[in-house]
């Protein structure tokens, strides 16, 4: 089974790569598009994110640590507990860690990585180590234990100190690891099952609580997607009318409109087209801590300027034609 995650963690980073991805550094769209852990993703019915993030890296180095942890831990732990129970272990530690992170940090970060569900694997590691204390060798006993106490200390030490580890992650698989660990091991007689058991209520007792403290993200992920298309959609169509209006600038130009005839079809294809293009950007509701809320708030201003000065330009063309002028419009005539 840990060589199988390690298969599964390399393949998924090289479809990151297939897709867009840089080798050494992720942008965090790439990883998002693919199920990072994000509040605002998270939260909005995409619950999923919680165990997809647990096999997404941001560049081969992340990936390199990782897996050479997980080799150098997974294989020990597989050994004490079995593939499916392994498994187990290293998914729901994975998924508390998530849980943990989604609640520290909500929309603050896009979260991902196998460290949460690693960390789980050395706690558990230390709670097989001490459910069996008295039947290990005492030197041996010291030297696993404490070596693994250290390995994980040291490394939520560097998290503290180094930015962009999530450390929130860390913590909350390896208390995960060491609370499976403790439910999930089989000691020999005559270690009773009441540690075990205490351990898993302890177990779902913090996923509940971490459940219901979960913070409600400011803006829903769908909502900004939704945003992001209307946006990119509003470009485009802003790029055809600005071609549309040089086009009609040009026939009456060459006299081949009446003022009359330009400010109808400047009604009817400029004004009406920023006129539905203003409405429909005004029915995406956003909350304004979303990073697309500012360019929609422009894009709106700039859809109702840019539809009032078509009209403005229609009714001054069409006075123009009642009082009897002559000529066409100016290279100046823009709406």
């Amino acid at each position: 089974m840990t060589y199988l995650l390690i298969v599964i963690n390399c393949l998924v980073f090289l479809g990151m790569l297939w897709h867009g991805a840089g080798l050494w550094h992720v942008d965090n769209g790439v990883p998002l598009a693919w199920g990072a852990n994000f509040g605002p993703a998270t939260q909005d019915g995409e619950w999923w994110r919680l165990g997809s993030a647990m096999f997404l890296h941001f560049g081969v180095l992340h990936l390199g640590m990782n897996m050479l942890s997980l080799w150098d831990g997974g294989r020990l732990v597989e050994r004490m507990y079995g593939p499916r129970r392994f498994l187990l272990l290293y998914i729901g530690a994975g998924l508390l860690g998530n849980l943990v992170s989604l609640m520290a940090q909500g929309d603050k970060a896009v979260s991902a990585g196998a460290s949460g569900a690693i960390f789980g694997i050395y706690g558990a590691f230390m709670s097989h180590l001490w459910l069996e204390r008295k039947s290990r060798n005492p030197g041996e006993f010291k030297r696993l234990f404490w070596g693994a106490f250290l390995f994980s200390a040291l490394a939520i030490a560097l998290g503290i100190f180094i930015k962009g580890i999530d450390n929130h992650a860390h913590v909350g698989g390896l208390v995960g690891g060491v609370l499976l660990g403790l439910y999930l091991a089989r000691p020999e007689p005559p270690v009773a099952r009441r540690l075990p058991n205490l351990a898993g209520g302890v177990f779902l007792a913090v996923v509940g609580g971490v459940v219901t403290h979960l913070p409600a993200p400011p803006y829903l992920w769908s909502e900004e997607q939704r945003a992001r298309l209307e946006i990119r959609a509003f470009m485009g169509a802003d790029n055809r009318l600005n071609a549309q209006w040089q086009q009609l600038m040009g026939r009456a130009r060459q006299g081949e409109l009446s003022f009359d005839e330009l400010a109808g079809q400047i009604d009817s294809r400029i004004t009406a087209s920023y006129e539905a293009s203003f409405e429909q950007l005004s029915r995406v509701h956003l909350d304004p801590s979303a990073p697309s809320a500012q360019t929609l708030a422009a894009l709106r201003q700039y859809a109702e300027s840019k539809r009032d000065a078509a009209r403005a330009l229609a009714e001054q063309l069409r006075e123009q034609q009642a009082t009897g002028a002559v000529g066409g419009p100016s290279r100046d005539d823009t709406p």
